[in-house]
């Protein structure tokens, strides 16, 4: 994922990893908490979008403005948490 948030983030150095990899860790857990639920980060989606938009905006001081600017993909993210954890009880409830 590292790499994936260096690209988004146009960097090029290495300098900076340590910073980086806890920023992603941070915006995971983020993420993880606005949805509900533990995220898959690692396929093209809207959570990976999310993550790296959240970098992006981390990054360049301007946190603030994330949920606001991304809120219909937040509350679709949440929509779609919300199904599959329907559906799951109800394959629960059939067991």
């Amino acid at each position: 994922m590292l790499e994936e948030v260096k690209s988004e983030l146009r960097i090029t150095w290495d300098d900076e990893d340590i910073r980086l990899q806890g920023l992603i860790e941070r915006a995971k857990a983020y993420l993880n908490d606005l949805a509900g639920a533990k995220l898959n980060f690692e396929e093209e989606g809207v959570p990976k979008d999310l993550l790296l938009a959240r970098c992006r905006y981390v990054y360049n001081n301007a946190a603030e403005y994330f949920e606001e600017n991304f809120h219909s993909e937040i509350v679709r993210l949440q929509y779609q948490v919300g199904i599959q954890e329907m559906l799951k009880a109800g394959d629960d409830d059939a067991k």
